[in-house]
Parts: C-alpha cells; structure tokens; sequence
C-alpha cells in the first residue's frame, strides 16, 4: 500500500511541478489579461481639440537589456542576480491619436518593461533540460516561480480571501438577538464594492432591513432601494421577496415605516394613472438616494448621481448599465429571503471558514491588479503629456508622451517593497533560500489577510474543508499561527471558468431560458 502511495505522488509530479500555480496562472496573464485589460480600458479623448487615443494589441518580447554603448543582449536569471538587474521583458503597444472622423494609423510604442516570472512561458529558462540549465548558472531542482527584481529574489505569496460575488450569511450575537447580516463582494474590473444587508429590530419605530453600498453615506431601507431599482409598488417589493407570510409581515411593516421618509404627495398620486403611479414613487425613492449622495445640490444632479452611483456601485459585477436595475433588485429580494430565513432559524448561516467560502489569489490574480493600476497611470499620464504639447500649439506625438518608466516604476516598486495595490503589504517577499525545503515551502505558502494581532480562533483552527487542500502541519508558531497555511503536497489550484460559456452552457441544457 505504501509503495502504491509514493507510485501516485510520482506519477502526479511527471505531469504537474510544485509551483504550477504560479506559473500557469502568470501564463495566464501574459497570454490573455493583460489584453483583456487594455482592450476594456474606457475610450480616451483629450479635453483639448477633437483627439482621441485608440489602442491595439500588445506584444511582449524575450527579456533582454540595453547595455551602456546602446547595444541589446538577451539577458538571463543568473545575470540579473549578479549584475542586480530586474529580469524583465519588454512590452510594446499598438497606439493611434485620431483627430476627428481621421483616423491615424497605429504606431508600435515601448510602454514599458514586466518583472518575468522563472519558468514562465516567455521565460529563457523555459522548456530547457537539465544540462541546458547548468550550461545557464541555474540550478536545474530550482522550481522557478518567483521574479528577480534590482538582483533580489522575490516570492508573490498566495492570498486568501472570501469568495467574491457570493452572498455570505452571519450570525451576530446570539440567536436570541434576532440579529443577522448578509454581505457580497462584489468585483468587476478591479473595483471592489462590499454591499451589506443587516436586519436588526429598531429601538423604537424604524426599519428592520437596512442596507449600505459605496459612495452612499449611512445604511438606507431596502425597501427604498427597491423602489429605485423599478420594484416600485409595495405588492411588487413584498412579492418579490417571499411567499412565507412572517417574512411578508417584515417587510409590510418596513414599507410603512419607511414611507414618510419619501415625502410622497397624495394629492399628487390621485389622478395619476398605475404607470405613472409607478414612476412617480420610482422617482420618489431616487430623490431620496440623491439627497444622500448629493446634497445642497440642485434636483437635477441629485437624481443624475443618484442613478450613477447605483449603476456602478451596487452590485457592479451584474453589470453597471441601467438596463440591468430590475436583475439587482431581485439579487437583493432573494438576499433578503436568505436573511429572513436565518433571522426565522429556517436556515443556517455560513461557515466563513468553509474552504467553500474562499478563494486563492495567485500570482496572476496578484499581477492583474498591479498591472491595471499601473496602465492606468500611465494612460493618464499620457494625456496629460499631450495635452500639455496642444496647449503650447506643438503637433501632438504619442512617441514623446509616452514615458515607458511610469508603467515600470509601478510594477517593479510593488514587487520590491511588497506594498501592493489596495493598500496591501507583505505580498511580494525575499524568498527563503535558507534550504531547498524552506524555498519549496515558500513558494507554496498562502496568507490570510486578517489582523495578526486579533485572536481569530475559529479563523487559526483546522478546518475539517482543508483536507487534502492545505497541510494540517505546517504553520508558524506565535501570532501568525493558523493564518499562515502551506498548500498539501498534491493540492492543485483549479483556473477560474468565463461565465459566459457556462451560461451559454446552461442555456443549451434548457434550464435558463
């Protein structure tokens, strides 16, 4: 049995190193992310004259480096150690600055150099046999997976997180309190917006279901937010939510409470006909958003904010067009069952331990996020450059306006530090070559981004989920125990799907129509 055992790790180790996730997941972001991010990236026009930049493909070429007389030469890992370089390739984009209805050929640009990852795709060393290796300087057991940023080796450690875009269902306090709190985390393009929905009993007279979402000021009743979102009747909202009667006794009574506070006319509703009656409290409910997010303003601009900031910051991953408020409004009416159901003890809450409940961020995962910011930066940058040469009457040229040391300096100053994105630390660190054990075990170390300093029992415990996902053994001793976990010996970190082929999917199967 036991020769059997070590067969199988044998056999999983032919097909998949000890640091794939990494690598894969950097391959991943090279080949595809960071097209996809220039390609979402809004279109960008010039406040002054009728210019606009357009972008085209990317290409990412072999590292090399520029020596002092001019010259280029391939570069390799162990050079860049030796010589306290970064081991990077070089990046160029397709760039055109249309003036008007003209439009301007493409002119291939340097943006800027991307810290490589060892044994990645694009990497020298990949593909290479053992005497190729040692021909090189290189170990041929080092696993690769980590960069060389100024001559340092540096490690992206794996972060854990909750599971974005997934309603997660607490408990707080006991169950006598009647106290409960749904959250999602909701990601689309880098952006993260934490909605959170708590159902508490009022003091005196008030609303039991009250929600909060960025940019708006304080929780607000649901039931307004529905009405807003085009649920704008009390029987819509009420039958939207459930059919269990206590459950529609809750919301009944938040209705009426939360009426007053619209302000809503009567003698105004009398003659309206149901549409306009619709439309009316519709409005009504985004008045009152507006006189949150935008007050002393005019009536005007209160609504327009009012509707932006519910478009793009509540439930931005269903989507920021306006088109997609009705979905949103039934996302949070099944949110609201869910938390009735808790509050009723009809239903359990989650288990934010539950290995279900979390998700990994690799290095790919890590890189997107640097990389989004960083051409972000330099986007900016750009059109602040040629806006400059405009404003002198100089004939704009995207050559000169582009500095290719705004997207470098992001990305390797990140790397270095460990300061990432988000006010993250500790992401990127010196890799340990105390032992070939100590470097393996790096490489496949995964944090918890919770406060060391607090006592988290639950969250430090061997969750019953992590067997076979992260070894029971190895963890440190003193504050970081439990928080600082090591993938199992045979534990592989599955690539996220496109939703949209498996919605395709599920449509062909006939379940969604």
């Amino acid at each position: 049995m036991n020769g059997n055992r070590w067969e199988l790790v044998d056999t999983f180790f032919d097909k998949y190193e000890l640091v794939d996730h990494h690598i894969k997941s950097y391959n991943d972001f090279v080949n595809n992310r960071i097209q996809n991010i220039i390609d979402i990236t809004e279109p960008i026009t010039l406040e002054q004259g009728e210019y606009s930049l357009r972008t085209g493909k990317v290409e990412i070429q072999e590292p090399f480096t520029k020596e002092a007389d001019g010259s280029k030469s391939w570069i390799y890992p162990t050079e860049a150690r030796l010589r306290n370089l970064t081991y990077s390739a070089h990046m160029s984009l397709e760039l055109a600055l249309d003036h008007g209805e003209e439009e301007a050929t493409f002119e291939k640009i340097d943006i800027g150099e991307l810290p490589l990852m060892l044994k990645s795709d694009i990497c020298h060393l990949s593909g290479l046999d053992k005497d190729e290796l040692i021909a090189k300087g290189e170990d041929p057991q080092d696993p690769g997976g980590y960069f060389i940023v100024n001559g340092s080796e540096r490690a992206v450690v794996t972060m854990e997180e909750i599971a974005p875009n997934k309603i997660i269902l607490e408990r707080l306090g006991e169950v006598a309190d009647r106290r409960a709190k749904a959250i999602v985390t909701s990601i689309k393009s880098g952006f993260r917006a934490r909605i959170s929905l708590e159902y508490r009993k009022p003091r005196k007279s008030g609303v039991f279901l009250r929600i909060s979402f960025p940019y708006v000021p304080r929780e607000i009743p649901l039931v307004i937010l529905l009405r807003a979102l085009g649920l704008s009747t009390d029987e819509e909202i009420i039958s939207a939510i459930s059919d269990n009667f206590d459950f529609r006794m809750v919301i009944a009574d938040d209705i009426q409470v939360s009426e007053p506070s619209l302000k809503l006319d009567s003698k105004e509703m009398e003659g309206l006909s149901k549409t306009e009656k619709e439309e009316y409290l519709q409005r009504a409910a985004i008045k009152y958003i507006g006189n949150r997010v935008a007050t002393g303003m005019t009536e005007e601009y209160r609504i327009k904010r009012a509707e932006d900031v519910i478009d793009r910051y509540l439930l931005p991953h269903m989507g920021i067009e306006d088109s997609k408020r009705e979905n949103k409004a039934i996302y949070l009416a099944e949110m609201c069952e869910m938390l009735l159901q808790v509050i009723f003890e009809k239903r359990e809450p989650h288990d934010k331990d539950h290995y279900t409940n979390k998700r990994l961020r690799v290095s790919g995962d890590l890189m997107e996020d640097l990389f989004r910011v960083a051409f972000t930066s330099l986007t900016r940058d750009m059109v602040y450059q040629l806006e400059r040469s405009i404003s002198r009457r100089k004939e704009p040229s995207i050559r000169q306006a582009v500095r290719a040391d705004v997207l470098t300096e992001n990305i390797k100053h990140a790397i270095a530090t460990g300061n990432w994105v988000g006010g993250r630390a500790g992401v990127s660190q010196l890799l340990d070559r105390t032992s070939y054990m100590g470097t393996l075990s790096h490489l496949r170390r995964v944090v918890s981004p919770l406060s060391r300093s607090q006592p988290h029992f639950e969250a430090r415990d061997l969750h019953p989920t992590q067997f076979g996902k992260i070894c029971p053994n190895e963890t440190p001793e003193g504050p970081n125990c439990g928080l600082v976990k090591n993938l199992a010996l045979m534990c592989k970190i599955s690539e996220g799907s496109n939703p949209q082929k498996i919605e395709t999917v599920i449509r062909e199967m006939g379940i969604l129509e």
